[in-house]
C-alpha cells in the first residue's frame, strides 16, 4: 500500500508543464503515434530511475540511510545543475499554466492585463510554498493522495461526458499534421526519448523521494513502477482529450503562431472549453481542476526538495560570503520561487513557448544526467568532475539543437541530443580505461618486485646510510614541511614508542598525529596565541586504520592535510607512513570551534578560513 501511496505522488510531481501541455502539443503534431512516443518513454524514464535507485540503495552500506549517504557524496559536484534543473523545471510549469490556462480565459485584457498576471503567478507559487510548508516529505504522499483522489474523480467527469466517448471515424496520425510546417517526427522522436529515460536523474525531487521511500523499509523498484504506471494513463487521458476535441469540433480552435513561425496548439483542449461553455459547466470545470492539481503537485514537491536541498548545502558550505547572510534566507525556497515568478513573466511576457524551455532537458541536461548515472556505476565514479567541459559541451549541444529547431533541421536536432551523450561516453571509457591500465601496472609490479634480481637492486637501493640520515637535504626539516597540499613531518621511532613485542604501540600513532597536527597549525597560523586568542580549536572526532606494523629505529612520516570543512567543522585528512614508504595506517579528525570565554560554538573564525584556505 505504501508504494502505491508514493507511486502516486511520484506520477503527480513528475506531471509538470512540460508532460502536462505538451502531450497536447505532441498530439496536435503527430497523433496518437506523437502521443505514444511522448508517453512511453516519459513513464520508461521514470521506471528505470526507481529501478537503479534501488540497486544504488541495496548495494552501498548504511541501512535505510545507505541511499542517503550515498546522494551525499554522489551530488557534490552536480549541486549547481541539480539547483538549476529545478529552476528551469519549476519556471515551465508555471509559465505552462498561466500561458496556457489563464491567458485563453481572457480574464482581463489591456492595461490590466499585467496586473492580472502578476497576480495569477503570484496566487500560483503560494499556493506551492503553502503546500510544501504544510506537507514535508514524511506528509506529502497523504495529501498527493488527497489530491490524486480529486483528479480521479476529475477525470471520471470528464470521460462521462464526452459524447461521443470515441469519435469517428477512428484517426491514428494527427488531422492537422500538415499545419505543422517542417515537423519530422524522428527528429523529436530520439531527443525527446534520449532526455525523457534520464531527465528524473537530476530531479531532486525525484531523489529526496528514493531517500524517503528506502527510509521507510519500502521497494523504491515498486514504488517508481506504480508511478510510471500512473504517469503513463495521465499524459495518455490528457493527450487523447485533445485528440478528442480535434475530431469533435475541427477548425474552431486558434492556432498560435510563435516567435519561430511556427504553429502551436498546446491550448486547444482550454479554448474548446471556453469557446463552448454549454459543453458541460461541470465538465469544464473538472478539466480546470485537473490541471491545477498537476500543476500544485509539482510545485510543493519542488519547494520540499528545494528546502532540503538548500538547507543541506547552506550548513556545509564553506563560502565565506554565504556565512555573512542569515541561513534561514539562504535555505529557504522562497527567494528560488521569487526568481521563479520573474521567469515566468519574462516568458510570457516575451510570447515565448514551451519548447523553449523544453531545449534544455533535450540537449543541455542530457549530458549531465547520462554522467550522473555513469558515477552510479562506473569503478571511477569518484573522479573529479570536469566542470568546464562538461559546461562547454552541453551549451554547445544546446545551440546545436535550437539551431536544428529553429531551421527545422531533424539532423541538427538529433546531433544537439547525442552529442552530449557521446561526450559523456568518451569522458567515462577513458577515465576507467586509465584506472585498468593503473591497476593492472600495480599489478605487474608487484609481481616483478618478487623476481630476486629486482628484488636484490631494491634491496642495495634502499640501503639507509647515516650520512643519509644526518643531511637530507632538508627534506626533513624540524618543524615539518609542505608537499602540494600535504603537511609532512618525519621522526624515528624509538624504545619510548614500542610495546614489549617490540612493534609500535597502536597509542602511539594517536600521538604522532596529534604532534604532526599542531606543527601544522604553528606553521599555518604562525600568529595564534593561546593567551590573547578568541576561539579554541577542540577534537570532535578521531578515526584511524590500522594498516600494517612498525618497529623501533623505523622512520615514521605522518601527512596530514584539510580535507573539507563547512560552517562549523574542519576535517583533516592523515596518513602514515614507514620506512620504504609503505602504508602504516590512516584516519581523519574533525576539528570545532568554541569561544575562549564561554567555550560556546562559533562559525569556523576568519583567521581559520584564510590560514586553510591555501592548503585547500
Amino acid at each position: 500500500m505504501n508504494a502505491i501511496l508514493w507511486g502516486n505522488s511520484v506520477a503527480l510531481s513528475w506531471m509538470w508543464g512540460l508532460g502536462l501541455f505538451f502531450s497536447v502539443q505532441m498530439t496536435f503534431m503527430f497523433g496518437l503515434q506523437g502521443l505514444l512516443m511522448f508517453a512511453i518513454p516519459n513513464a520508461l524514464g521514470l521506471m528505470l530511475f526507481g529501478l537503479l535507485t534501488d540497486n544504488v540503495a541495496k548495494s552501498h552500506s548504511g541501512g535505510q540511510e545507505s541511499l542517503a549517504i550515498f546522494f551525499d557524496k554522489f551530488s557534490k559536484p552536480f549541486r549547481l545543475i541539480l539547483y538549476l534543473y529545478q529552476i528551469v523545471a519549476l519556471s515551465l510549469t508555471v509559465f505552462a499554466l498561466v500561458k496556457y490556462l489563464f491567458v485563453p480565459l481572457q480574464l482581463a485584457t489591456g492595461p490590466l492585463l499585467a496586473m492580472y498576471l502578476c497576480l495569477i503567478v503570484f496566487v500560483i507559487l503560494a499556493a506551492g510554498c503553502l503546500f510544501g510548508e504544510e506537507f514535508n516529505i514524511t506528509k506529502i504522499k497523504l495529501s498527493h493522495a488527497l489530491l490524486g483522489g480529486i483528479l480521479a474523480i476529475c477525470v471520471g467527469v470528464i470521460l462521462f461526458n464526452l459524447k461521443p466517448l470515441v469519435p469517428e471515424p477512428f484517426q491514428w496520425t494527427s488531422p492537422f499534421q500538415d499545419m505543422w510546417r517542417g515537423a519530422r517526427f524522428y527528429g523529436y522522436a530520439i531527443p525527446l526519448v534520449i532526455g525523457l529515460l534520464v531527465g528524473p536523474w537530476l530531479d531532486l525531487q525525484h531523489w529526496q523521494r528514493a531517500i524517503q521511500i528506502h527510509r521507510e523499509k519500502t521497494s523504491i523498484r515498486a514504488s517508481y513502477f506504480f508511478g510510471g504506471s500512473i504517469f503513463f494513463l495521465m499524459l495518455l487521458f490528457h493527450g487523447s482529450l485533445a485528440m478528442w476535441v480535434m475530431k469533435a469540433d475541427p477548425g474552431h480552435f486558434a492556432v498560435t503562431e510563435g516567435l519561430d513561425k511556427f504553429n502551436y496548439a498546446h491550448d486547444l483542449v482550454t479554448q474548446y472549453f471556453q469557446r463552448n461553455p454549454g459543453a458541460g459547466g461541470i465538465m469544464r470545470m473538472a478539466y480546470f481542476i485537473f490541471l491545477g492539481i498537476c500543476a500544485l503537485t509539482t510545485l510543493d514537491s519542488g519547494y520540499v526538495a528545494l528546502k532540503w536541498f538548500l538547507e543541506k548545502n547552506v550548513e556545509k558550505s564553506d563560502n565565506m560570503l554565504i556565512s555573512l547572510i542569515p541561513k534561514q534566507i539562504l535555505g529557504s525556497p522562497v527567494p528560488t520561487f521569487l526568481i521563479i515568478g520573474g521567469i515566468t513573466l519574462i516568458g510570457i511576457l516575451a510570447k515565448l513557448q514551451l519548447e523553449y524551455f523544453m531545449v534544455f532537458y533535450a540537449s543541455f541536461f542530457v549530458g549531465y544526467a547520462a554522467l550522473a548515472i555513469a558515477r552510479c556505476y562506473v569503478p571511477n565514479s569518484q573522479q573529479p568532475l570536469p566542470q568546464i567541459r562538461m559546461f562547454m559541451m552541453s551549451s554547445v549541444s544546446l545551440v546545436i539543437f535550437a539551431f536544428g529547431y529553429m531551421s527545422s533541421q531533424t539532423v541538427w536536432l538529433i546531433a544537439g541530443s547525442i552529442a552530449p551523450l557521446a561526450y559523456v561516453m568518451w569522458l567515462v571509457f577513458n577515465a576507467d580505461l586509465l584506472r585498468v591500465v593503473t591497476e593492472k601496472a600495480g599489478e605487474v609490479m608487484e609481481a616483478a618486485s618478487e623476481i630476486p634480481a629486482i628484488k636484490a637492486i631494491t634491496k642495495t637501493a634502499n640501503v639507509v646510510t647515516s650520512s643519509d640520515v644526518v643531511a637530507p637535504h632538508d627534506h626533513h626539516a624540524l618543524g615539518g614541511h609542505f608537499e602540494d597540499k600535504w603537511f609532512v613531518y618525519s621522526m624515528i621511532a624509538t624504545y619510548q614508542d614500542t610495546n614489549s613485542v617490540g612493534n609500535v604501540y597502536f597509542g602511539m600513532y594517536a600521538l604522532f598525529v596529534g604532534k604532526t597536527r599542531e606543527l601544522f597549525f604553528n606553521v599555518a597560523m604562525p600568529d595564534f596565541d593561546l593567551k590573547t586568542t578568541k576561539f579554541y580549536i577542540l577534537t570532535r572526532s578521531f578515526e584511524h586504520k590500522f594498516v600494517r606494523e612498525a618497529r623501533e629505529f623505523d622512520t615514521i612520516t605522518i601527512k596530514i592535510k584539510v580535507a573539507d570543512f563547512n560552517r562549523k567543522f574542519c576535517t583533516l585528512e592523515h596518513q602514515i607512513f614507514g620506512s620504504e614508504n609503505e602504508l602504516l595506517g590512516k584516519g581523519k579528525q574533525s576539528l570545532l570551534f568554541v569561544s575562549s570565554k564561554d567555550y560556546a560554538l562559533l562559525d569556523i573564525p576568519s583567521e581559520v578560513y584564510q590560514a586553510f584556505m591555501k592548503y585547500l
